[in-house]
C-alpha cells in the first residue's frame, strides 16, 4: 500500500512561486511513475505533470508548460512541483498520484493511477 501526503500549498499573488511536495511511503518509490493533477471548483480533475520512475522523463499540460517543473528525489521518497509565474487560473486542489512503472514510462491518464494523496490547496489571487 502506498501513502502519499502533499504539502506546500497556500495563498499567493499572481506572478508568485510555490513548490509543492509529495512524500511517499509504503514501497520502493523509485519504481513508481508519479503524476500531479489538479481540480478547480466546479471543474473536472485535470492532468498537470508526470514524471517517470527515475525522473529522467517528464510531461506537462500545455497550460503549465514553461512555468511548472516536476522533479523527484528518490533518496528522500519525495516528489516536487515547482510552480512559477502563477496565475489565478492555477487555483485548484493539487494532488499527487503514484503507479507502478519500473520500466520508466510516463503515465498521463489519471485512470492509470491507483494511489492518490489527499491534495493541497493552491489559491492565486489577482
Amino acid at each position: 500500500q502506498v501513502q502519499l501526503v502533499e504539502s506546500g500549498g497556500g495563498l499567493v499573488q499572481t506572478g508568485d512561486s510555490l513548490r509543492l511536495s509529495c512524500a511517499a511511503s509504503g514501497r520502493t518509490f523509485s519504481f513508481d511513475a508519479m503524476g500531479w493533477f489538479r481540480q478547480a471548483p466546479g471543474k473536472e480533475r485535470e492532468f498537470v505533470a508526470a514524471i517517470s520512475a527515475s525522473g529522467g522523463s517528464t510531461a506537462y499540460a500545455e497550460s503549465v508548460k514553461g512555468r511548472f517543473t516536476a522533479s523527484r528525489d528518490n533518496a528522500k521518497n519525495t516528489l516536487y512541483l515547482q510552480m512559477n509565474s502563477l496565475k489565478p487560473e492555477d487555483t485548484a486542489v493539487y494532488s499527487c498520484a503514484a503507479a507502478w512503472a519500473p520500466s520508466g514510462r510516463l503515465i498521463l491518464l489519471q485512470e492509470e493511477y491507483p494511489y492518490w494523496g489527499q491534495g493541497t490547496q493552491v489559491t492565486v489571487s489577482s
